[in-house]
């Protein structure tokens, strides 16, 4: 795993406003078929990476866990998922993983 460029990709994917944050959001974008990757932080609760994990297997989303803390370093933002828009963001993101 390229941590640098993974890190410098959530960045940008953020920047260009192809990254959704908080739960609500990112289960809509999953459930809607605009998410092209799912990633989760590791100190994500038990419940909430299950309910994730069934509805990306359903959706044929692929689901990354990252190291903690990497998900608000690597963006700015607080929170424990981040669906990124299905193209060439989550493409790029998913073969670095």
């Amino acid at each position: 795993m390229d941590e640098k460029r993974i890190r410098g990709l959530m960045g940008l994917c953020v920047r260009a406003g192809q990254a959704t944050f908080g739960e609500e959001r990112c289960l809509k974008d999953l459930r809607s078929g605009q998410c092209g990757l799912l990633l989760l932080d590791a100190g994500i609760s038990k419940s909430a990476e299950e309910r994730y994990q069934g509805i990306c297997e359903r959706e044929g989303i692929p689901m990354k866990k990252l190291p903690e803390g990497w998900l608000e370093e690597a963006t700015g933002r607080p929170g424990m998922a981040m669906a990124v828009r299905a193209g060439g963001f989550a493409e790029q993101m998913a073969g670095c993983l």
